[in-house]
Formats: C-alpha cells, structure tokens, sequence
C-alpha cells in the first residue's frame, strides 16, 4: 500500500498503470471480465459479492473450522519499514523525532479531557493510556453487543458515543486519528493476533473477497501488487507487502497522519475504482483480512511511510 496514491495526486494514475503494464493486466483488459460498467467505475460484481458476504456474516461458516491459508509464508512476512530508506526507518525508530508522535501527544491530551454531560474522560474508565497495552493487536474485533464488527476507530467511537454520552468524531478528524495513535502506540512492539472465529468468520472472508478481486479501470487486485510483485521496482519505489501494522501512520507524501482506510481508499482511486467510504462495514472487512495477513508482525504505529 506504498505510492503515490490519494485524491488529487495527479501522479496516482500514472502511479498504478506503471503497476498495470508490470504485471501484464493493462494489456488485458479487452479479454477480463472488467469490474466496472459505469462512468464512476463502480465494482458491480465484486460490490454484490462483497455485499451477499456482509449479509451472510452470521450464517454459520461451514469453512470455519478451517484455518486459511497464508499467501506469504510467516517466513517471509516483511513490514512496510523494510521498502523505505534507511532515513526514513530511522526518523520512525526515534520517537524524538517520529513526527506521528506529534499526534500521540495530542492523544494523550484527549485522553484526560472529559466529555458529554457528565465529563467523563477515556481515563475515568480505564485509567492511564497504558492500561490498553495489547488492545490494538487484537483490532478489528467482532462485538457482541454491537453485532458488529470493530475496528480500532469504531471502539474509541463507541466508547465515546454510548459510555460518554458525547457526539462522535469525523472519521478522518485529528480527534480520532490521535486517540487511535495513542492507543495503539501503547501496543507497540506488539505482534497482530486477531479473531477470526465465529461471527466474525464471514466477514473475514468478505475481506479477502474483496482483497482478491481485480478492481477498476486498470483491472487489478491488492493481491497483485503486495503478493505477486513484493519487493519489485517501480521506478524509484519497491512495492510492500500491504501491511496495516504501522496505522494510524505519518505519510511524507501527506505531510500528516492518516488512517489506513485512506490508505485503502487511495488504492481504489488509483486504480479507478469508486471506493468504499471511511468507517464502512466493507473497509473493516478488508482491515481484518489485511491484519489477519500480517499477524506474527509487530505493531509500529505511529509508523513513518513515504
């Protein structure tokens, strides 16, 4: 998930049909069933079956007892800190100097503020932030009383709305991306280990769906590029294995802090394909397959990219 990527990036398209003509799909496209039909370039048949998956999350999977198969052997697993330059590794590893943890501090700040009618702070429940050491690597997470599957964003967001009676945060809001930063900061160092039992098995499997699927105008998978092209170059820039253990992450092409699902969202873009919207249930999906992925790395938030 490195490149040039997000909304008004002129170089985003170029970006990844330099992927296209890489891996062989551009030159295809008039012989692939294409997922688009409209102007917008809405994935119709990946979007259905993305959707019939959503609504059967809570049949019972009849696959559940089988463990699914890792495309990149743990072995093999590389984080995202392992495709940039040594400069970059180490402006990550300083936290004097990691600009993310400009947004830690500001989580931290938040943390003890009080909202709602009755003033409660995140520390009135839980204490100081490191009581949550370990939560973030078991994020996304099916709750029950939900019946919903949670993404890391989606608990702090329901703590705030239903524990302290306060309205919600915008989605991508430096509200919710420091305390999402903090909190995962805590985990640091920590290896993902998600559940993917029960509920939260169909949903699971409408991640990878999705994750499978070739996708808009340049027709191509995230599977395409951070399985089948690791590591590979693409003019100046080696192409990761798509790992989401350094977000909440500082991207230098941003010059800020950004949640994976703008991450995600400008994949889609980049491949013209209509993307699904900050927070959707369809997102957190792909999120559980992506960490599920990844488990066996360690959490690196706040991470620093390109």
């Amino acid at each position: 998930m490195d490149g040039p990527a997000q909304r008004g990036d002129p170089g985003a398209g170029a970006h990844y049909r330099h992927v296209a003509e890489g891996i062989g799909t551009l030159s295809k496209l008039g012989n692939t069933h294409r997922l688009h039909s409209w102007p917008k370039f809405p994935m119709n048949i990946a979007r259905a079956a993305l959707s019939i998956a959503l609504a059967m999350a809570f049949v019972p999977f009849r696959a559940a007892a089988e463990e699914p198969q890792r495309a990149i052997a743990l072995s093999q697993l590389r984080s995202g800190k392992e495709f940039i330059s040594a400069e970059t590794r180490a402006q990550q590893d300083d936290l004097a100097v990691n600009p993310g943890m400009l947004w830690v501090e500001q989580g931290e700040k938040l943390w003890a503020e009080g909202a709602g009618p009755a003033g409660q702070s995140c520390g009135s429940c839980h204490g100081e932030p490191s009581s949550l050491a370990g939560v973030a690597m078991r994020y996304p997470a099916y709750d029950a009383s939900a019946q919903k599957l949670l993404n890391l964003e989606g608990r702090i967001q329901r703590c705030r709305v239903e524990h302290q009676m306060a309205s919600p945060f915008a989605y991508e809001s430096q509200e919710l991306l420091a305390l999402t930063a903090l909190v995962a900061h805590q985990s640091r160092g920590m290896p993902l280990h998600v559940d993917i039992g029960g509920p939260a098995r169909g949903l699971f499997e409408a991640g990878r769906t999705l994750y499978y699927a070739q996708q808009g105008q340049l027709n191509i998978s995230c599977a395409q590029c951070h399985e089948q092209s690791w590591g590979k170059r693409l003019r100046t820039e080696r192409i990761s294995q798509g790992h989401p253990n350094g977000f909440p992450a500082y991207r230098l092409e941003w010059q800020t802090m950004g949640s994976l699902h703008r991450r995600l969202r400008a994949c889609f873009q980049g491949v013209r394909a209509e993307p699904f919207e900050a927070g959707s249930p369809e997102l957190v999906a792909i999120e559980l397959y992506l960490a599920w992925r990844a488990q066996g790395l360690a959490i690196e938030t706040p991470a620093v990219r390109r």
